[in-house]
C-alpha cells in the first residue's frame, strides 16, 4: 500500500472528476493520503473530504507566501479545527522567499506562532521551505520543534541540510521532482536519507512526475515517485511501499490497520 503524504485534492482543479481521481488512486495501490489546507478557502474544503473518506486524513495551516493575509480570526479558526479527529498535522507552514508578497518578518512571526500551536496540540508539522533553508532550520531549533517533529515537504536541498532536519526529528519527503531529468541533487540526497526517515508525496495538482511533467498531478502518480525511490535505493518497489507507509503512520501518529481492512 502507498501513502501519499501531501495532496491538495481539495483544490478546484479536482472539482470535475474528484471521484474518478480517488478511483485511480485506489487502482494504483494508494491506500492512504493526506489532504492539506493552506488558507481560508482550502482549509474549509478539507473537512468534507476527511469526514466522508475513512483513509484520507487532514492537515491545516497557513502557507508562508500568504502570511501577510492571516488574521487573528484565521489563527483562532486553525487552533479550533486542530481538535478534529481527522486532522493529523499542522501545515503546510514555513518560509517562502521566492515570492515577495509577505515580508520576511511577517512570515517568521506566523511561522513561530503556528509551531507553538502545533506543540500545544501535540501535532507534527508539515514544513514548506523555498529558498529559506537557513532561517527554517534556525527557527525550528529556536522553537524546539523537535518535540513534535514532522515532515520536510517536497524536499529539494542537499544531504547536509537533510541531516540537520533529521536531527530535529523530521522526515524527508520526496515528490514528482525526484523523477525529473535535472533533479540530480534530489536523487543524491534521497540516496543518503536513511530508510526510516523517507516519505513520498505528490503535492497534487502540482509537480506531476515524469512523464506527466506540466500536467495536472494526482495521487495515483505517487507510485511513480515510489518507483524512482526504489531505483535509487536499489530495492524492490514493495519494500519501498511498506517502508514509506510505515514511516507515514509513525510520523502522523496514525494507528496501523489490518491489511484486510
Amino acid at each position: 500500500m502507498l501513502f501519499d503524504t501531501h495532496t491538495h485534492i481539495n483544490d478546484e482543479a479536482f472539482d470535475e472528476d474528484f471521484h474518478d481521481v480517488l478511483t485511480r488512486a485506489e487502482e494504483a495501490g494508494v491506500g492512504r493520503m493526506i489532504v492539506v489546507g493552506v488558507d481560508r478557502s482550502t482549509i474549509k474544503r478539507v473537512f468534507p473530504i476527511i469526514d466522508r473518506h475513512k483513509y484520507i486524513y487532514g492537515a491545516i495551516g497557513w502557507n508562508p507566501e500568504d502570511a501577510i493575509d492571516m488574521t487573528e480570526d484565521d489563527f483562532q479558526m486553525i487552533k479550533q479545527e486542530l481538535s478534529h479527529p481527522g486532522i493529523v498535522a499542522l501545515g503546510e507552514i514555513g518560509l517562502d522567499y521566492h515570492w515577495d508578497k509577505s515580508p520576511k518578518k511577517v512570515q517568521h512571526d506566523v511561522f513561530r506562532r503556528q509551531i507553538r500551536l502545533a506543540k500545544e496540540a501535540g501535532l507534527p508539522l508539515i514544513i514548506h521551505n523555498r529558498e529559506a533553508t537557513e532561517d527554517v532550520v534556525r527557527i525550528l531549533r529556536e522553537e524546539h520543534a523537535e518535540t513534535v517533529g514532522g515532515v520536510m515537504h517536497c524536499y529539494s536541498d542537499n544531504w547536509e541540510w537533510a541531516q540537520q532536519f533529521i536531527d530535529l526529528n523530521f522526515f524527508i519527503s520526496f515528490g514528482g521532482p525526484l523523477t525529473f531529468k535535472n533533479a540530480q541533487l534530489q536523487r543524491e540526497t534521497a540516496a543518503q536519507v536513511p530508510l526510516d526517515r523517507l516519505l513520498i508525496e505528490t503535492d497534487c495538482p502540482f509537480l506531476s512526475p515524469h512523464p506527466f511533467r506540466g500536467k495536472r498531478n494526482e495521487p495515483a502518480r505517487v507510485r511513480l515517485v515510489a518507483e524512482k525511490l526504489a531505483e535509487i535505493k536499489g530495492m524492490p518497489l514493495d519494500a519501498i511501499e511498506k517502508i514509506t507507509t510505515e514511516n507515514a503512520l509513525s510520523c502522523f501518529h496514525i494507528q496501523a490497520l489490518p491489511e484486510n481492512d
